[in-house]
Protein backbone atom coordinates (compact mmCIF):
# COMPACT_ATOMS: atom_id res chain seq x y z
CA UNK A 1 0.00 0.00 0.00
CA UNK A 2 1.52 2.84 -0.94
CA UNK A 3 4.90 2.26 0.64
CA UNK A 4 3.90 0.45 3.75
CA UNK A 5 5.91 0.40 6.90
CA UNK A 6 7.25 -2.81 8.35
CA UNK A 7 3.81 -3.57 9.67
CA UNK A 8 0.51 -2.82 8.08
CA UNK A 9 -2.93 -3.63 7.26
CA UNK A 10 -6.27 -5.06 7.50
CA UNK A 11 -9.63 -5.19 5.88
CA UNK A 12 -11.25 -2.98 3.35
CA UNK A 13 -14.71 -2.22 2.27
CA UNK A 14 -16.99 -3.46 4.76
CA UNK A 15 -19.95 -3.62 6.97
CA UNK A 16 -23.57 -2.88 6.52
CA UNK A 17 -24.93 -0.80 9.36
CA UNK A 18 -27.65 1.79 9.74
CA UNK A 19 -27.54 3.65 6.51
CA UNK A 20 -24.17 2.28 5.36
CA UNK A 21 -24.12 0.15 2.24
CA UNK A 22 -20.72 -1.40 2.66
CA UNK A 23 -19.72 -4.84 1.52
CA UNK A 24 -17.86 -7.11 3.90
CA UNK A 25 -14.51 -7.76 2.34
CA UNK A 26 -12.41 -9.30 5.07
CA UNK A 27 -13.37 -11.66 7.84
CA UNK A 28 -10.25 -13.72 8.39
CA UNK A 29 -9.20 -13.97 11.99
CA UNK A 30 -5.94 -12.46 13.12
CA UNK A 31 -4.78 -15.57 14.90
CA UNK A 32 -2.83 -16.78 11.92
CA UNK A 33 -5.02 -19.81 11.34
CA UNK A 34 -5.72 -21.36 7.96
CA UNK A 35 -8.65 -19.59 6.31
CA UNK A 36 -8.79 -21.70 3.20
CA UNK A 37 -6.97 -22.13 -0.06
CA UNK A 38 -6.94 -19.46 -2.71
CA UNK A 39 -8.31 -20.48 -6.04
CA UNK A 40 -9.69 -17.57 -7.92
CA UNK A 41 -13.23 -16.75 -7.41
CA UNK A 42 -15.73 -15.45 -4.95
CA UNK A 43 -16.16 -11.70 -5.24
CA UNK A 44 -18.41 -9.77 -7.54
CA UNK A 45 -15.49 -7.64 -8.72
CA UNK A 46 -13.80 -10.63 -10.27
CA UNK A 47 -14.74 -12.20 -13.59
CA UNK A 48 -17.23 -15.04 -13.40
CA UNK A 49 -14.94 -16.98 -15.70
CA UNK A 50 -12.79 -19.60 -13.97
CA UNK A 51 -9.18 -18.77 -13.29
CA UNK A 52 -7.05 -20.09 -16.15
CA UNK A 53 -4.51 -22.77 -15.40
CA UNK A 54 -0.95 -22.70 -16.68
CA UNK A 55 1.51 -25.44 -17.48
CA UNK A 56 4.48 -25.98 -15.20
CA UNK A 57 7.85 -24.92 -16.60
CA UNK A 58 10.31 -27.69 -15.77
CA UNK A 59 13.32 -25.39 -16.04
CA UNK A 60 11.81 -22.93 -13.56
CA UNK A 61 10.60 -25.73 -11.30
CA UNK A 62 14.17 -27.01 -11.10
CA UNK A 63 15.19 -23.72 -9.46
CA UNK A 64 12.93 -24.28 -6.48
CA UNK A 65 14.91 -25.57 -3.47
CA UNK A 66 14.31 -29.26 -2.85
CA UNK A 67 13.08 -28.69 0.70
CA UNK A 68 10.50 -26.22 -0.60
CA UNK A 69 9.33 -28.37 -3.51
CA UNK A 70 9.28 -31.76 -1.81
CA UNK A 71 5.66 -31.59 -0.63
CA UNK A 72 4.39 -30.07 -3.89
CA UNK A 73 2.97 -27.02 -2.15
CA UNK A 74 3.93 -23.52 -1.07
CA UNK A 75 2.71 -22.37 2.33
CA UNK A 76 1.77 -18.72 1.89
CA UNK A 77 1.26 -16.22 4.70
CA UNK A 78 -1.27 -13.51 3.86
CA UNK A 79 -3.27 -10.91 5.79
CA UNK A 80 -6.51 -11.76 4.01
CA UNK A 81 -8.28 -8.53 4.88
CA UNK A 82 -7.35 -6.20 2.04
CA UNK A 83 -9.83 -6.34 -0.83
CA UNK A 84 -9.45 -6.61 -3.73
CA UNK A 85 -5.90 -7.89 -3.23
CA UNK A 86 -6.41 -10.62 -0.66
CA UNK A 87 -9.52 -11.20 1.41
CA UNK A 88 -12.04 -13.80 2.52
CA UNK A 89 -15.01 -14.44 0.23
CA UNK A 90 -18.66 -14.34 1.26
CA UNK A 91 -18.56 -18.01 2.23
CA UNK A 92 -16.32 -17.02 5.15
CA UNK A 93 -13.64 -19.51 4.17
CA UNK A 94 -12.28 -19.11 0.66
CA UNK A 95 -9.36 -16.73 0.24
CA UNK A 96 -9.71 -14.68 -2.93
CA UNK A 97 -8.29 -11.59 -4.61
CA UNK A 98 -5.96 -10.54 -7.37
CA UNK A 99 -2.88 -11.39 -5.28
CA UNK A 100 -4.31 -14.84 -4.63
CA UNK A 101 -5.16 -15.50 -8.27
CA UNK A 102 -1.81 -14.28 -9.53
CA UNK A 103 0.29 -16.20 -7.04
CA UNK A 104 -1.79 -19.33 -7.61
CA UNK A 105 -0.62 -19.19 -11.23
CA UNK A 106 2.96 -18.35 -10.25
CA UNK A 107 3.01 -21.49 -8.11
CA UNK A 108 1.51 -23.53 -10.95
CA UNK A 109 4.26 -22.31 -13.25
CA UNK A 110 6.72 -23.79 -10.75
CA UNK A 111 4.79 -27.06 -10.58
CA UNK A 112 3.45 -26.30 -7.10
CA UNK A 113 0.18 -25.55 -5.34
CA UNK A 114 -0.24 -22.33 -3.34
CA UNK A 115 -1.79 -22.89 0.08
CA UNK A 116 -2.79 -19.57 1.64
CA UNK A 117 -3.00 -19.11 5.40
CA UNK A 118 -4.44 -16.05 7.10
CA UNK A 119 -1.92 -14.25 9.30
CA UNK A 120 -1.59 -10.83 10.94
CA UNK A 121 0.25 -8.63 8.49
CA UNK A 122 3.00 -7.64 10.90
CA UNK A 123 3.85 -11.29 11.59
CA UNK A 124 4.34 -12.49 8.03
CA UNK A 125 7.90 -11.40 7.24
CA UNK A 126 9.11 -12.86 10.53
CA UNK A 127 7.06 -15.97 9.78
CA UNK A 128 8.81 -16.37 6.43
CA UNK A 129 12.17 -15.92 8.13
CA UNK A 130 11.36 -18.56 10.74
CA UNK A 131 10.08 -21.08 8.21
CA UNK A 132 6.43 -20.91 9.24
CA UNK A 133 5.60 -19.69 5.73
CA UNK A 134 7.59 -20.37 2.60
CA UNK A 135 6.40 -17.17 0.93
CA UNK A 136 4.66 -14.00 2.06
CA UNK A 137 2.02 -12.68 -0.36
CA UNK A 138 0.19 -9.75 1.18
CA UNK A 139 0.57 -6.55 -0.85
CA UNK A 140 3.95 -5.85 0.75
CA UNK A 141 5.39 -2.66 -0.65
CA UNK A 142 9.10 -3.13 -1.23
CA UNK A 143 11.12 -0.71 0.88
CA UNK A 144 14.67 -0.62 2.28
CA UNK A 145 13.60 -1.84 5.72
CA UNK A 146 11.97 -4.96 4.35
CA UNK A 147 14.87 -5.65 2.02
CA UNK A 148 17.07 -5.93 5.10
CA UNK A 149 14.92 -8.81 6.33
CA UNK A 150 14.07 -10.83 3.23
CA UNK A 151 14.41 -11.28 -0.50
CA UNK A 152 11.54 -9.55 -2.30
CA UNK A 153 10.24 -10.12 -5.82
CA UNK A 154 8.41 -7.25 -7.51
CA UNK A 155 5.16 -8.06 -9.33
CA UNK A 156 2.90 -4.98 -9.16
CA UNK A 157 2.99 -1.24 -8.42
CA UNK A 158 0.69 0.80 -6.17
CA UNK A 159 0.62 4.21 -4.54
CA UNK A 160 -1.34 6.03 -1.85
CA UNK A 161 -4.84 7.38 -2.54
CA UNK A 162 -7.17 9.50 -0.41
CA UNK A 163 -10.96 9.25 -0.30
CA UNK A 164 -13.74 11.27 1.32
CA UNK A 165 -17.52 11.40 1.38
CA UNK A 166 -19.11 11.88 -2.02
CA UNK A 167 -19.13 15.54 -2.98
CA UNK A 168 -16.37 16.30 -0.46
CA UNK A 169 -18.78 18.17 1.84
CA UNK A 170 -15.99 19.17 4.24
CA UNK A 171 -13.80 20.52 1.45
CA UNK A 172 -10.90 18.25 2.39
CA UNK A 173 -7.56 19.07 0.77
CA UNK A 174 -4.92 16.37 1.34
CA UNK A 175 -2.24 19.04 1.18
CA UNK A 176 -3.94 21.10 3.88
CA UNK A 177 -5.65 18.74 6.31
CA UNK A 178 -4.66 20.60 9.48
CA UNK A 179 -7.27 20.30 12.22
CA UNK A 180 -9.20 17.53 10.46
CA UNK A 181 -9.91 13.96 11.57
CA UNK A 182 -8.41 11.40 9.20
CA UNK A 183 -8.80 7.60 9.24
CA UNK A 184 -5.97 5.16 8.49
CA UNK A 185 -5.12 1.57 9.23
CA UNK A 186 -2.61 0.96 11.99
CA UNK A 187 1.04 0.32 11.19
CA UNK A 188 0.85 1.32 7.53
CA UNK A 189 2.97 3.74 5.62
CA UNK A 190 -0.16 5.86 5.49
CA UNK A 191 0.23 6.35 9.25
CA UNK A 192 3.72 7.68 8.63
CA UNK A 193 2.37 9.87 5.83
CA UNK A 194 -0.43 11.47 7.85
CA UNK A 195 1.78 11.82 10.93
CA UNK A 196 4.33 13.78 8.92
CA UNK A 197 1.55 16.00 7.59
CA UNK A 198 0.28 16.61 11.13
CA UNK A 199 3.76 17.52 12.35
CA UNK A 200 4.06 19.98 9.48
CA UNK A 201 0.77 21.55 10.57
CA UNK A 202 2.07 22.06 14.10
CA UNK A 203 5.38 23.42 12.84
CA UNK A 204 3.40 26.00 10.86
CA UNK A 205 1.37 27.00 13.92
CA UNK A 206 -1.76 25.18 12.73
CA UNK A 207 -3.91 22.63 14.53
CA UNK A 208 -2.57 19.06 14.27
CA UNK A 209 -4.46 16.40 12.37
CA UNK A 210 -6.49 14.02 14.52
CA UNK A 211 -5.33 10.61 13.32
CA UNK A 212 -7.78 7.81 13.98
CA UNK A 213 -6.01 4.48 13.56
CA UNK A 214 -7.98 1.28 13.03
CA UNK A 215 -6.98 -2.37 13.18
CA UNK A 216 -8.64 -3.06 9.83
CA UNK A 217 -8.96 -1.03 6.66
CA UNK A 218 -12.66 -1.90 6.62
CA UNK A 219 -13.02 -0.04 9.90
CA UNK A 220 -11.12 2.96 8.57
CA UNK A 221 -13.32 3.04 5.48
CA UNK A 222 -16.49 2.74 7.56
CA UNK A 223 -15.31 5.67 9.69
CA UNK A 224 -15.23 7.90 6.62
CA UNK A 225 -18.64 6.70 5.45
CA UNK A 226 -20.18 7.29 8.89
CA UNK A 227 -18.58 10.71 9.32
CA UNK A 228 -16.36 9.69 12.24
CA UNK A 229 -13.51 10.86 10.01
CA UNK A 230 -13.70 13.32 7.14
CA UNK A 231 -11.28 11.41 4.92
CA UNK A 232 -8.97 8.40 4.80
CA UNK A 233 -5.99 7.17 2.87
CA UNK A 234 -4.81 3.70 1.83
CA UNK A 235 -3.13 1.90 -1.05
CA UNK A 236 -4.51 3.03 -4.39
CA UNK A 237 -6.19 -0.24 -5.53
CA UNK A 238 -7.68 -0.71 -2.08
CA UNK A 239 -9.21 2.75 -1.89
CA UNK A 240 -10.51 2.58 -5.45
CA UNK A 241 -12.20 -0.72 -4.63
CA UNK A 242 -13.67 0.71 -1.42
CA UNK A 243 -15.19 3.60 -3.36
CA UNK A 244 -16.70 1.12 -5.80
CA UNK A 245 -18.10 -1.09 -3.06
CA UNK A 246 -19.68 1.74 -1.06
CA UNK A 247 -22.10 2.44 -3.89
CA UNK A 248 -21.32 6.11 -4.35
CA UNK A 249 -20.96 7.04 -0.68
CA UNK A 250 -17.27 7.80 -1.12
CA UNK A 251 -15.17 9.41 -3.82
CA UNK A 252 -11.46 9.44 -4.54
CA UNK A 253 -9.64 12.60 -3.53
CA UNK A 254 -6.56 13.94 -5.27
CA UNK A 255 -3.99 11.98 -7.24
CA UNK A 256 -2.17 8.74 -6.49
CA UNK A 257 1.30 9.42 -5.14
CA UNK A 258 4.39 7.60 -3.83
CA UNK A 259 3.95 4.66 -6.18
CA UNK A 260 6.22 1.73 -5.43
CA UNK A 261 6.37 -2.01 -6.18
CA UNK A 262 4.66 -4.76 -4.25
CA UNK A 263 6.85 -7.76 -3.59
CA UNK A 264 6.63 -11.43 -2.69
CA UNK A 265 8.58 -12.16 0.49
CA UNK A 266 11.14 -15.00 0.41
CA UNK A 267 13.73 -16.00 3.04
CA UNK A 268 17.07 -14.19 2.86
CA UNK A 269 18.97 -17.41 2.17
CA UNK A 270 16.81 -18.40 -0.84
CA UNK A 271 17.87 -16.01 -3.58
CA UNK A 272 17.56 -18.73 -6.23
CA UNK A 273 13.98 -19.41 -5.19
CA UNK A 274 13.26 -15.67 -5.37
CA UNK A 275 14.63 -15.61 -8.91
CA UNK A 276 12.43 -18.57 -9.83
CA UNK A 277 9.39 -16.61 -8.65
CA UNK A 278 10.48 -13.56 -10.66
CA UNK A 279 10.95 -15.70 -13.75
CA UNK A 280 7.53 -17.29 -13.22
CA UNK A 281 5.89 -13.86 -13.05
CA UNK A 282 7.75 -12.88 -16.21
CA UNK A 283 6.46 -16.00 -17.96
CA UNK A 284 2.90 -15.07 -17.00
CA UNK A 285 3.46 -11.56 -18.34
CA UNK A 286 4.72 -12.95 -21.61
CA UNK A 287 1.85 -15.39 -22.12
CA UNK A 288 -0.82 -12.84 -21.19
CA UNK A 289 -2.24 -14.52 -18.10
CA UNK A 290 -0.74 -11.82 -15.85
CA UNK A 291 -2.81 -9.16 -17.60
CA UNK A 292 -5.84 -11.41 -17.59
CA UNK A 293 -5.69 -11.80 -13.80
CA UNK A 294 -5.29 -8.06 -13.20
CA UNK A 295 -8.19 -7.28 -15.53
CA UNK A 296 -10.39 -9.78 -13.67
CA UNK A 297 -10.04 -7.57 -10.60
CA UNK A 298 -9.88 -4.17 -12.30
CA UNK A 299 -6.34 -3.46 -11.09
CA UNK A 300 -4.49 -3.47 -14.40
CA UNK A 301 -3.25 0.10 -13.92
CA UNK A 302 -0.59 -1.26 -11.55
CA UNK A 303 0.86 -3.77 -14.01
CA UNK A 304 4.64 -3.97 -14.35
CA UNK A 305 6.74 -5.53 -17.11
CA UNK A 306 10.01 -6.27 -15.32
CA UNK A 307 9.64 -8.47 -12.20
CA UNK A 308 12.87 -8.17 -10.25
CA UNK A 309 14.50 -9.68 -7.19
CA UNK A 310 15.31 -6.97 -4.64
CA UNK A 311 14.76 -3.97 -6.92
CA UNK A 312 16.34 -0.66 -5.96
CA UNK A 313 13.79 1.49 -4.13
CA UNK A 314 13.99 4.80 -2.34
Amino acid sequence: MAIRSLTRRGRVAVAAAAGLTLVLAGCGDDSGGDAGSGGGGGDAAASSEPLPSVEADDALAALVPADVAEDGALTVGSDTTYAPNEFVAEDGETIVGFDVDLFTLVAQKLGLEAQFQTAPFDSIIAGVGSGRYEVGVSSFTINPERLQQANMVSYYSAGTQWATKAGNPEGVDPDNACGLTIAVQKATVQVEDITARSEACEAAGEEPITINQYDGQDQATAAVVSGAAVAGLADSPIMAYAVQQTNGQLELLGDIYDSAPYGYVVPQDQAEFAQALADAVRALIEDGTYTEVLERWGVEDGAIDDPTVNPTVG
